[in-house]
């Protein structure tokens, strides 16, 4: 199959562009793959370092003020179509569905059209509507949530499959600690002392850091000193560090910045985190440190606890509910001696269901059912 990826997001892209670069990798051997992303973002970058990947520099504008340079991308996206002439186009978000929309009006034949769902906001409005009418003919919901978010929106007029997430196993697996990083983070106790607990989801207020920063302050003096806190991504804004110093955890809370790697920082971890209350579906932060052995405290927001089999390889507990997230980390003092084999237990679990060849499989598997059955209506 000839297949065309299209993604909106200039810069990281965040798990948009995870996705996409895995399906790249994963179907580039077998298949035509082309990428249409802005040039400079993340994505941009890294397909073009993937064999076999062909990338188009496409921006994708956005808003009202914008017409002439939504018409100048239009008018290059539609000739790319016309020469390329795809089986099928996977779309990842509401500006690239829009973009592709415009530029395939009048194209015959037209490619079917898979689209994501990434993220927890709803579909509805007219926009949702118009697209899942005349622009979309199958929808993969990343988790069970999602899929329900689907069948509930106009949307559940097209073909709908759920595909789970995959992290590449083989590079996210347990690595040994480097223990000058872990007793940089935890000095001046001995490591053995302490509890480090973190996160690679970023630092987007919407993650629930805060609300573990803020259940922190919540414990005894005595517990409270017991843990440290590090999370990769962008350092946060100021009133943030200042809620950090105000709650005197400045010395306890660790801030890395992006990191190009995130292994050293999770394997130095006891246990990690993923505390969303918004945006998020499954995450891959999650699912990363799990296939990392080790154990993940999630929020029960959307689809993440549908990564954990509570109590044997993590924990969930209520979104923003500070008091149940200190009750959380009281028991990770109380059942520290039990982490490791919950870590153990995180890595079977993401070796059964999270593996990158399965995610790609399972993808592959619903691109050529819905390209022979589209052609059989043709």
């Amino acid at each position: 199959m000839k297949l065309l990826f299209t993604n909106f997001h200039d810069g990281d892209g965040g798990g948009h562009t995870t996705y996409i670069l895995g399906l790249a990798r994963g179907l580039a051997a077998r298949h035509e793959v082309h990428v249409a992303a802005p040039p400079g973002s993340r994505l941009n970058r890294e397909a073009r370092a993937i064999p076999g990947v062909t990338v188009l520099d496409q921006p994708f504008p956005n808003g009202l003020r914008r017409l002439r340079a939504r018409s100048r991308a239009r008018r290059q996206l539609a000739g790319y179509l016309r020469r390329e002439r795809f089986d099928l186009v996977h779309v990842n978000g509401s500006a690239d569905h829009r973009l592709l929309m415009s530029a395939a009006r009048g194209l015959r034949p037209r490619p079917p059209v898979v689209l994501t769902k990434h993220n927890s906001k709803p579909m509805t409005g007219i926009g949702h509507a118009w697209r899942s009418r005349f622009g979309t003919d199958q929808v993969i919901a990343v988790c069970d949530f999602v899929r329900r978010q689907v069948m509930a929106s106009p949307y559940a007029r097209c073909r709908v499959a759920t595909v789970f997430n995959g992290v590449d196993i083989g590079r996210f697996a347990p690595l040994a600690a480097d223990p000058a990083r872990r007793a940089g983070w935890l000095e001046p106790a001995a490591a053995g002392e302490r509890l480090l607990i973190g996160s690679n989801a970023g630092t987007a207020r919407y993650k629930g850091w805060m609300d573990l920063v803020e259940a922190l302050a919540l414990l005894a003096r005595d517990q409270r000193a017991r843990f440290r806190v590090v999370l990769a991504g962008g350092l946060p804004k100021a009133d943030d560090l200042a809620r950090v110093e105000a709650l005197g955890l400045s010395a306890q809370v660790h801030f890395t910045g992006r990191l190009d790697d995130v292994r050293p920082m999770v394997a130095a971890l006891d246990a990690g985190f993923v505390l969303s209350w918004d945006v998020e579906t499954i995450s891959f932060a999650c699912r990363e440190m799990m296939a990392m052995g080790k154990p993940v405290l999630v929020s029960d927001y959307a689809g993440l606890p549908e990564n954990i089999r509570q109590g044997e390889d993590g924990w969930v507990v209520p979104a923003r509910d500070r008091e149940a997230i200190a009750d959380a980390l009281r028991r990770l003092l109380d059942e520290r001696d039990a982490l490791p084999a919950m870590g153990r237990a995180a890595r079977r679990h993401a070796e059964a269901e999270f593996g990158m060849e399965r995610f790609v499989d399972a993808t592959e598997a619903v691109y050529t059912a819905l390209v022979r059955d589209f052609s059989s209506k043709a």
